[in-house]
């Protein structure tokens, strides 16, 4: 009954793409996303959903969109780049095997994310993103949240729909991503057009983000955690009312505090010392084996070098209570243990020229959004422009609570994370289209000969 149920859904968007051809762009969001595929039994794990959805998705922006003035940015090249990088990587792999299992599904994350900025040539467009985005993990932050709420979760006991440990459905990864959309929900709360901002828009959005911050707690993630206190800080830094809202915030963490779980706080409790914690030892230690890795192989050692790891260590913790406690010394060996860091996970796999590009990427991100957000603060007054500061600051606040997130987990090619930056490429080439249309801003200038690009700007 759930697969007909799934098939029927899906077959219904399909129909609905086939009238506004874009819709096929947020069908395949919707897969990507929350992968149905992987929810049901049998039907729509023997059809090819995401291949099908994302060539009706360039099928129709190829037939039916509209190319005058189409922009690629920089980031873009750069995806394009790092695309070809991976591609190297994975023939010259240390384990052929597993690179090219990874590779399958590494090179669609990055080829939608080039294309995706090309169809978001509209406001509309850009919010229609946003909302499917957020509402896919929705399905499976509400889920959490609510287990949450009914059994208090546990570090790898919160089922989230499906018992795979993987993607969204992983959970310092779903926990990263919960904080990193809260900035955009109140976005939307605020901006959006597609529902129009009423008292149940704001309460939906004030519900949902109250079962974002559920994640961290019932999945009991330590990168959770860290993400909610960069979010915070940022939010505080960037508002007028710095004291009132900060002054907000510790009292909800002080009034939270006593009906968190205990295995919650004694987890929270290894971060300040790693060494007592075995999972976040193994961590340091893979990190330090791939640092010295990378400096033998440059180059990278391709998708899974991490299989060829192994390391000894000891770690230190206190066992036993009261007079009978006592410091315990072991001795831990460890092989072929993942690298739990986006960074560390670019820079074993691709070397220093892969991380290089991927780190551009991000780099450029955050900045190209932040003068966006600096050139359009002061148009609150403009009901054409209010919009546009805030999404920009919304965008950048998410991005880097992912990267925050991203130095504990191996999310370097998680779609999801490249949507949020194809968002912030579109945003920004959308804007630099408007802007040469009217004559009003010279912020985006050209960022290549047009002679190079028949006349295509860079932005």
């Amino acid at each position: 009954m759930r697969d007909l149920f799934f098939l029927g859904f899906l077959a219904g968007l399909f129909l609905l793409a086939l009238k506004r051809p874009f819709l096929f762009v947020l069908v395949y969001s919707y897969i990507d996303i929350v992968s149905p595929q992987r929810l049901t039994y049998i039907l729509l794990n023997s059809i090819p959903i995401s291949a099908i959805a994302f060539l009706c998705a360039f099928g129709g922006w190829l037939v039916a969109d509209d190319k005058r003035d189409s922009r690629f940015s920089w980031r873009q090249v750069l995806m394009v780049m790092l695309l070809g990088w991976c591609a190297y990587t994975t023939v010259t792999a240390d384990f052929p095997i597993d690179a090219a299992h990874k590779w399958s599904w590494v090179w669609k994350s990055l080829i939608f994310a080039i294309f995706l900025p090309l169809t978001l040539r509209t406001r509309l467009r850009i919010e229609a993103l946003i909302l499917t985005m957020i509402l896919c993990a929705s399905a499976i932050i509400v889920t959490g949240g609510v287990k949450t709420v009914l059994s208090g979760g546990g570090y790898g006991e919160l089922n989230l729909m499906v018992d795979n440990n993987s993607g969204l459905y992983e959970g310092s990864t779903i926990s990263t991503v919960a904080i990193a959309i809260i900035p955009l929900l109140f976005w939307l709360a605020k901006y959006g057009t597609i529902f129009r901002p009423d008292w149940k828009v704001r309460f939906y959005a004030l519900a949902l983000a109250g079962a974002c911050l559920l994640i961290p707690i019932g999945t009991q993630t330590r990168t959770g955690l860290l993400c909610i206190i960069l979010l915070g800080t940022l939010v505080i830094w960037r508002s007028q009312k710095r004291f009132a809202i900060g002054g907000a915030i510790a009292l909800l963490a002080v009034i939270t505090i006593p009906f968190l779980p205990a295995t919650f706080t004694q987890r929270m409790g290894t971060i300040k010392n790693y060494q007592g914690d075995q999972s976040a030892s193994t961590r340091v230690q893979v990190w330090k084996w791939t640092w010295d890795y990378v400096k033998t192989h440059p180059a990278g050692g391709g998708f899974d070098a991490y299989r060829s790891n192994r390391f000894t260590y000891y770690m230190t913790e206190m066992q036993g209570k009261g007079d009978d406690a006592r410091m315990v010394r072991s001795k831990i060996t460890e092989a072929g243990r993942a690298y739990h860091s986006a960074y560390f996970e670019v820079l074993g796999e691709q070397g220093y020229p892969g991380f290089l590009m991927w780190a551009l990427i991000h780099i450029l991100s955050l900045l190209t959004t932040h003068r966006i957000y600096r050139r359009y603060r002061g148009l609150g007054h403009d009901p054409d422009k209010a919009w546009i500061s805030p999404l920009a600051a919304a965008l950048q606040q998410g991005h880097l609570v992912y990267l925050l997130g991203a130095a504990f987990i191996g999310v370097a090619y998680q779609p999801f994370i490249f949507m949020l930056v194809a968002l912030q490429i579109g945003l920004a080439t959308y804007l630099a289209r408007i802007s040469q249309q009217d004559g009003s801003d010279k912020m985006f200038a050209p960022a290549a000969p047009a002679s190079a690009h028949k006349g295509r700007v860079m932005a």
